[in-house]
């Protein structure tokens, strides 16, 4: 929520301009042997993208003020239909965790539109004994480990790394990416592809013996894929024979695919649940539950009925296939709203994050009605649901929706469960929970916690502070625990185990949590570094509070490890619930 990704195919906007300059200014840093010859052959590219058959693309992260925090530069072969990742850097000045996996993620997705037979790239060695700088290791290590997680590994092939030594200086692996296809490229389509980029990329003459030599040298079965080397084994949490009142209710709504936003770029997409639902559905410990239907007076309980009413009229009127953004935000929330429903989305929307499409208020009534199953659930005996639900809700205020938020179901459910007991709020996505806050603000039968980037430099940016704690009756009700850009698990650990401690001081009856897992290290929206293994602890940590718990599914967009990293918070949320007490 931090950035967002976009392509500059011209020079034409002074937007685009603007970006330019940061573009050849990032790659002169980054690159120390960039040259000012190269540079304007890169500049010169904004005007004419085609040169050697190869089409050139260009994609920017850059915050809310313009500036440019990485950039990737990506080429189509016009004949071959491969794509290229000529380069991907950050902006030196502007370190910022998740840069560099959103924009190779930015270029597989368009490699894909361009129904691209692959995506290859370069990058140096591995190995110490080819290396004519030894210092050279650790860093080109982490940038084969960083590439192998995303999909792209070393087709082995000693020719062309004997190639790139004589040619670079340093011995070079091409890595190929299949961008998630099960088909094979043949030998002979890989030699077009060595010849392309021998030609195109290393501007080697087409007579040169070196390019045949190579091509010779591809045959039978001498290239092939390097195996995995870097990625770790699942840690693994063994659970037999589960009682049935033990396992946790899993809930999802089904229909959730109806609320897609297509634009390219836009990271809240179905495949989210998919992804969380194909590693946690055969464990052991969860037991698949139907949702039921619930009255929309449970949601106008907690959100402005105008509010409730605008939102559907608006997404029932929005044509197919389009997507409603608000285009005018005014200052003064006692205005009259205006009438026209496409001006009128600014005055309940927060950012422009959060488009209304056909099936949104669909979409979100089903995720309420899930979540409101969980809670009835937790009555009716379970210890913990899990309400996986798309779209997220904890940034939806009383009035207001954002953050690819609309209804907040967490909220709701509280509110519907506080008529039984005393509720106990833990947002753990890395995010403010700005909406619970802002909801129960003045009330002191939810105790409302979160833990989260602090607003200085994150979304939201106007809530989540320290110094926000509640008023009236609620005075003392609302902890905030912000945390720097670069939080790991053992920081982030020991500020769950103070808001647990603040939890255990309250003692709630039911515990709700909203879990996002864009605290995950490489996620595109967040900043920090947390992995499996700090997910099963800090589950196992909430777990001890014994409490009846329903988890509601709020952001996490790195479809890669989303499913381990909720199996992994699951199994540690388990362990707690039923390790005996020491």
């Amino acid at each position: 929520m931090s950035f967002r990704i976009r392509g500059v195919h011209d020079d034409f906007l002074p937007v685009n301009r603007r970006a330019i300059e940061q573009i050849l200014a990032i790659t002169k840093a980054e690159i120390a042997d960039m040259t000012v010859e190269a540079l304007d052959k890169i500049s010169a590219l904004f005007k004419c993208p085609v040169i050697n058959r190869m089409m050139h693309y260009f994609f920017v992260a850059e915050n809310n003020h313009g500036e440019i925090l990485g950039f990737a530069q990506m080429s189509y072969s016009l004949d071959i239909k491969f794509c290229f990742l000529d380069l991907i850097a950050n902006n030196p000045d502007r370190r910022t965790g998740g840069i560099g996996e959103a924009l190779y993620n930015r270029v597989r997705e368009e490699a894909r539109f361009l129904d691209a037979t692959g995506l290859f790239l370069e990058c140096m060695s591995d190995n110490p004994e080819l290396l004519s700088d030894i210092s050279l290791i650790k860093q080109n290590r982490a940038r084969l480990r960083f590439y192998e997680r995303l999909g792209a590994r070393p087709l082995l092939n000693p020719a062309f790394e004997k190639h790139c030594r004589d040619y670079f200086g340093n011995p070079y692996f091409l890595l190929f990416d299949n961008l998630g296809s099960d088909r094979l490229m043949t030998v002979d389509e890989l030699k077009k592809v060595f010849t392309a980029v021998l030609k195109r990329k290393h501007l080697l003459d087409p007579a040169d013996k070196r390019i045949n030599g190579i091509l010779l040298s591809l045959k039978g079965d001498t290239l092939f894929a390097r195996p995995e080397v870097y990625s770790k084994k699942e840690p693994v949490y063994k659970f037999f024979n589960v009682p049935y009142d033990r396992k946790i209710s899993l809930l999802f709504n089904e229909g959730h695919e109806i609320h897609h936003i297509k634009e390219k770029g836009y990271i809240e997409t179905p495949v989210r649940i998919k992804s969380i639902l194909k590693k946690i559905e055969k464990s052991e410990i969860f037991i698949k539950q139907k949702s039921r239907h619930y009255a929309e007076s449970y949601i106008t309980a907690v959100h402005d009925r105008a509010f409730v009413n605008y939102f559907k009229r608006a997404s029932a009127s929005v044509p197919p296939g389009v997507s409603l953004y608000p285009d005018t935000f005014p200052i003064r929330k006692k205005v009259r709203p205006p009438k026209k429903l496409v001006t009128r989305a600014g005055y309940y929307c927060i950012d422009i994050y959060s488009p209304v499409n056909r099936n949104s208020y669909i979409a979100a009534r089903s995720a309420v009605n899930c979540a409101l199953t969980g809670a009835d659930l937790l009555l009716d005996g379970a210890v913990m649901a899990y309400a996986l639900v798309r779209p997220p809700g904890h940034h939806a205020e009383r009035s207001a929706f954002g953050g690819f938020c609309y209804f907040n179901s967490a909220a709701i459910a509280a509110n519907y469960l506080s008529s039984y007991g005393k509720i106990a709020i833990l947002d753990l996505d890395c995010h403010h929970g700005n909406g619970q806050q802002d909801i129960f603000y003045s009330r002191c039968d939810v105790l409302t916690v979160s833990i989260h980037a602090d607003p200085d430099y994150e979304y939201p940016y106007f809530s989540g502070h320290e110094d926000e704690t509640g008023e009236g009756e609620g005075s003392g009700y609302n902890i905030n625990y912000p945390l720097p850009e670069k939080t790991g698990g053992d920081r982030y650990f020991h500020t769950l185990k103070k808001a647990i401690m603040a939890i255990s001081a309250f003692n709630p009856d039911f515990i709700i949590i909203p879990l996002g897992f864009d605290t995950s290290k490489g996620d595109p929206s967040g900043k920090w570094s947390l992995v499996k293994e700090d997910f099963f602890n800090n589950g196992k940590l909430v777990g001890s509070l014994k409490r009846r718990t329903l988890v509601v599914q709020e952001g996490g967009y790195d479809s890669r490890v989303l499913g381990i990293n909720a199996l992994s918070f699951f199994q540690g949320l388990f362990s707690g619930m039923y390790e005996r007490a020491k």
